[in-house]
């Protein structure tokens, strides 16, 4: 039993930290925060619906025909896309990194992709560099972010926005109190303080300015944002931050 019991405390890591992720984790990411003293409870604020109308549907279908250049900034995007799609069609692909990118790779080939980007203003900058690009097809969701489809037609490139999933949010009273909060979306923020509220000192890791801003509109907590997208990349810093 002695040497049970020193055996379990020499393979698992003093609690450094008690998370909480406002989206599910993939248990490989979960257990790899454990090993370095993170515990990470998942908690979901939102969740996602691809379209069923008919009318989406056939649009995807008809593009899917067709030579466009496609944008992707949510992996909900890719995901949507691709149920609907019963072949691999020819288009030229701008998408974010991350498991975005990962998601278009794994369907679409490696060599449709022409560029990738860690956010959507970026992304925009590389197809105005491309220079050849002059219309696009942007599958996104319902509460998708103005950056991208502003810059591109503030440099008259015509954007044919289709919204190919909604998200739904899921309010949860949070009665424990966390070392640190992750959120992947101005939607999640929306949702998780529409029932709560954070101490001062809750370390708040975020997806990306856009929801570094909105969290931003109500707290004032250290906040620390990622530069690229991904949940890996999320954990990531969370585990540097408190090593």
């Amino acid at each position: 039993m002695e040497q049970e019991k020193y055996y379990k405390q020499s393979v698992m890591p003093k609690i450094k930290a008690s998370i909480l992720c406002t989206r599910p984790l993939n248990e490989l990411l979960i257990h790899k925060a454990a090993r370095h003293g993170i515990d990470i409870d998942v908690v979901p604020f939102i969740e996602t619906e691809p379209a069923k109308s008919p009318g989406i549907i056939q649009q995807i279908s008809s593009f899917a025909t067709q030579k466009i250049t496609a944008v992707f900034t949510s992996m909900n995007a890719v995901e949507s896309v691709i149920i609907q799609l019963t072949f691999i069609p020819d288009w030229d692909i701008y998408c974010l990194g991350g498991i975005t990118k990962e998601l278009v790779f794994d369907f679409f080939g490696e060599d449709k992709v022409i560029a990738t980007a860690k956010n959507a203003q970026a992304l925009a900058e590389k197809i105005l560099h491309a220079q050849t690009v002059k219309e696009v097809v942007f599958f996104c969701g319902d509460h998708r972010l103005d950056e991208l489809p502003e810059t591109l037609r503030f440099n008259h490139i015509e954007v044919n926005e289709l919204v190919v999933y909604t998200t739904i949010q899921l309010p949860v009273f949070i009665e424990k109190n966390y070392t640190g909060i992750i959120f992947f979306s101005p939607s999640a923020v929306h949702s998780f303080f529409s029932m709560n509220t954070v101490a001062t000192n809750v370390v708040l890791f975020s997806i990306g300015k856009t929801t570094t801003a909105t969290i931003q509109t109500y707290c004032s907590n250290k906040i620390i944002t990622s530069e690229w997208p991904g949940k890996e990349q999320m954990v990531e810093n969370v585990i540097g931050y408190f090593s």
